[in-house]
């Protein structure tokens, strides 16, 4: 019912009066205005705003002086405001932003979720409300990537192990970056309601398991997430930061003798999109995009860089793949422009899909396949710069790294003892350094291994007494891993090894570990 109701809720944002519709080839318009009042509706004397975005999903448009804008629809149109710096659009009782119209005139076919329902004619005037609100120079986003459960055992671990410890948090919105849900799309609404909690303006991104498989293609397979979130693909402005939200999930749906399948890529409606909404932004803006896929995989990822590198300023995330990496494209990934683009696949708040041996409250520990713990990002941006800073869930902000070093060590055997240093959010932009004893800082290699603690997980799953819980997925080996030996000569005694690592952005964490040479 609450589906149905978000659904009202957007066709409340409209202007009276009905013109026949129904067919393909029609023109929408509408006026984006001032909600004085936060009503949601356009009141007498309530303003038309010019200059704001408006798109059909393919082209971009601004409005007049008057606040009125024009654009095509076919009978499967989601029409939506473009957010401009210092405005807002309404948002639900679940913190989800209502910014968007929907023209299925005859509804979403049947399939096993429920779709959009027949929404009639074409109104006569399709507005859209803003109200302003303040917008500073440098601001926090939260991101999490797949929050993914499939149960609502899974619900619940999201509540308590990432939900609980954000609320309250002074970023000004939120991101779960696709698949919000594993497959059961009856669970958004209660991952929803969890994520309300949080306190923020919260925007999705569709993940591959956040589609109706029993779609025939892929224009159907977003119809349960249009009718919960609205369009699959949009943008906003906040501050001085553009940011634009993908859909790079392409479903293929079963036939008589394959399975149905999906692969990342965007298509031609979507990157039209995208080259206009581009073709309005201010060269040197700061440019965010959100995707699920990592954008390497992108089928048509020349075009979109190619896009992208017309501004000197821009970023991406991505998560699907539940590993923290860092990525800074070049010309071996298409890429045109003079600098790297950085792209951050980032962590995934259900970490290994809520696997292995729960905690005392019951919430498994979930650890990653390179060995980092769930947990999200913390984004600060600041004009056309940006920091991030990575926190597990449930532990102390500072636990960035694992050490991993024998308990004791003979003493002949020091020199040639390696030490492995796991910083979880690293990159090979990251500097990693390790002393013993308060010996000189010694700078580590980066090198891709497989994490000992998960390893080590991974045999107890396979050893005589397993440990209770789901299996963790198969161990990889872990991009953000560093390697440095013990130093020769130590005589028998205690030690401590200390590692720090500095990371792109000049953050500096530290971690610490005892052994024994005997």
């Amino acid at each position: 019912m609450r589906l149905q109701a978000a659904i009202v809720g957007v066709l409340a944002l409209l202007g009276s009066g009905g013109r026949a519709s129904g067919a393909a080839g029609e023109t929408a318009v509408g006026v984006v205005f001032h909600d004085a009042n936060s009503n949601g509706r356009r009141d007498a004397g309530e303003p038309g705003l010019p200059g704001v975005r408006v798109s059909n999903g393919r082209q971009v448009v601004q409005t007049d002086e008057s606040g009125r804008y024009q654009l095509p629809v076919d009978d499967d149109t989601i029409l939506f405001v473009i957010k401009p710096r210092g405005w807002m659009t309404p948002v639900d009782e679940l913190n989800l932003p209502r910014f968007y119209y929907i023209h299925k005139p005859r509804g979403s076919p049947a399939l096993k979720y429920p779709g959009v329902p027949p929404t009639g004619p074409l109104p006569g005037s399709v507005d859209f409300a803003l109200r302003p609100q303040e917008e500073p120079e440098c601001f926090r986003v939260l991101f999490l990537g797949d929050t993914q459960p499939a149960s609502i055992d899974d619900v619940n671990h999201l509540a308590h192990d990432i939900v609980e410890p954000l609320i309250g948090t002074d970023a000004a919105f939120g991101f779960t970056l696709g698949d919000v849900v594993s497959d059961r799309l009856e669970l958004h609404d209660p991952v929803n309601r969890v994520i309300a909690h949080i306190g923020v303006p919260w925007y999705n991104v569709l993940g591959n398991h956040d589609m109706d498989y029993a779609a025939a293609d892929d224009r159907h397979s977003d119809d349960n997430w249009e009718l919960t979130y609205g369009p699959a693909y949009y943008s906003f402005d906040y501050g001085p930061v553009h940011f634009i939200v993908l859909d790079d999930v392409v479903w293929y749906g079963p036939t008589e003798d394959k399975k149905g399948y999906y692969r990342a890529g965007l298509g031609d409606k979507q990157l039209e999109f995208v080259r206009n909404d581009l073709a309005l932004l201010p060269a040197d803006q700061l440019v965010v995009l959100t995707m699920h896929i990592p954008i390497e995989q992108i089928q048509e990822r020349k075009e979109l860089l190619s896009l992208l590198a017309q501004h000197p300023h821009t970023l991406s995330f991505s998560a699907h793949t539940h590993i923290t990496e860092h990525l800074f494209l070049d010309s071996r990934y298409d890429w045109p422009g003079t600098r790297p683009h950085h792209h951050i696949n980032a962590v995934t708040a259900c970490g290994s899909w809520w696997t292995g041996a729960p905690d005392e409250l019951g919430v498994p520990h979930t650890t990653m396949a390179d060995g980092a713990p769930n947990g999200w990002l913390m984004v600060t941006f600041e004009g056309t710069r940006y920091s991030v800073e990575f926190f597990p869930a449930r532990r102390p902000a500072d636990w960035q790294m694992a050490i991993y070093a024998p308990d004791s060590v003979p003493a002949d055997q020091a020199g040639t003892t390696e030490v492995l240093v796991n910083v979880f959010a690293g990159s090979e932009r990251s500097q990693v350094e390790m002393r013993v004893a308060g010996g000189p800082w010694v700078e580590l290699k980066r090198e891709p291994r497989e994490d000992p603690y998960y390893a080590a997980l991974k045999r107890a799953e396979e050893g005589e007494r397993p440990p209770p819980g789901k299996k963790l997925p198969k161990i990889i080996k872990s991009p953000h891993m560093w390697v440095g030996m013990l130093p020769a000569g130590l005589r028998p005694g205690t030690y401590l090894i200390e590692a720090r690592t500095t990371d792109m952005f000049g953050h500096v964490y530290c971690g610490r570990r005892l052994i024994r040479v005997e």
